[in-house]
């Protein structure tokens, strides 16, 4: 078996370094002691006591972080809904139609899903706020959901829930006791992702917030206009480093679960 080429190692290196070396360079720069981002005054912390200091920066945060937890709690709990109904239900009358409803959002302009979701607050006379944030980013993160956990159903055995269904189990209880258990892994990445995709919205927030809730993507992009601030440097490598910690865990609950499972499946087998 041939080992790597210096074409590949180059390719994968360059690769790598497009994708990764901008946010190292703006890690670095969140330390620079100089107001002027783009020359080095030294190393320092200061960034990161004024952007503690900054009240319209928390603000922002903290409806970020409301709008994205409720929008991505709610989108799994519709998207596993959605799942179980496309892989579960078989063919039934509209079923097209419905996964098409379902993945539009992946595939639709997020311009278009903005605009649309704005006139409809309007016409049903709806005051924009967290609240319609929360609903729009529902809307797209749903689709997400329902793709990763469908994946993970389509693999699934049927027959430990039949063997739950049985033992006198109600399919209620099949389904918590037995199939949430062992798609969880899949159901908890499903929730990540909506979190990071509401986490990093700025389109459709920027139609569906109204002047009284500011996400921190918008703030961060109408400071940007004016000028690349050291306190966005520094707001942003905190966010690539709570995204970085989110990963992480994600993986590690993968992969224990992916352990857990091999050992039951041969105690079972023994």
């Amino acid at each position: 078996m041939r080992g790597p080429t210096w074409f590949n190692v180059t390719s994968l290196a360059l690769g790598l370094a497009f994708l990764y070396l901008p946010m190292l360079i703006l890690i670095v720069y969140s330390f620079n002691d100089s107001r002027l981002v783009t020359v080095w005054g030294g190393f320092s912390t200061r960034w990161y006591g004024e952007l503690l200091r900054n009240e319209a920066y928390l603000d922002a945060a903290w409806v970020t972080l409301r709008v994205a937890f409720f929008s991505s709690t709610i989108a799994t709990i519709l998207g596993v809904m959605a799942a179980l109904a496309m892989v579960r239900a078989g063919r039934f009358r509209g079923r097209t139609l419905f996964s098409g409803m379902i993945y539009a959002p992946l595939v639709m302009p997020e311009v278009i899903t903005g605009l649309s979701l704005l006139l409809l607050f309007i016409a049903i006379g709806l005051d924009r706020g967290i609240f319609t944030i929360i609903f729009a980013h529902t809307t797209f993160a749903m689709c997400y959901v329902s793709v990763v956990v469908s994946a993970r159903l389509a693999s699934f055995d049927r027959s430990l829930e039949e063997a739950a269904l049985d033992l006198g189990a109600s399919p209620a209880e099949a389904f918590r006791l037995v199939t949430l258990p062992i798609i969880w892994p899949a159901v908890l990445s499903g929730w990540l992702l909506a979190f990071t995709l509401s986490l990093d919205d700025l389109v459709i927030a920027s139609f569906t917030a109204g002047p009284a809730a500011t996400t921190l993507p918008m703030r961060i992009f109408s400071a940007v206009r004016l000028g690349v601030t050291p306190e966005i440097n520094a707001l942003s490598t905190i966010l690539i480093g709570l995204v970085a910690l989110g990963v992480i865990a994600a993986s590690l609950t993968t992969k224990h679960a992916a352990i857990r499972r091999e050992r039951d499946e041969r105690l079972a087998a023994a």
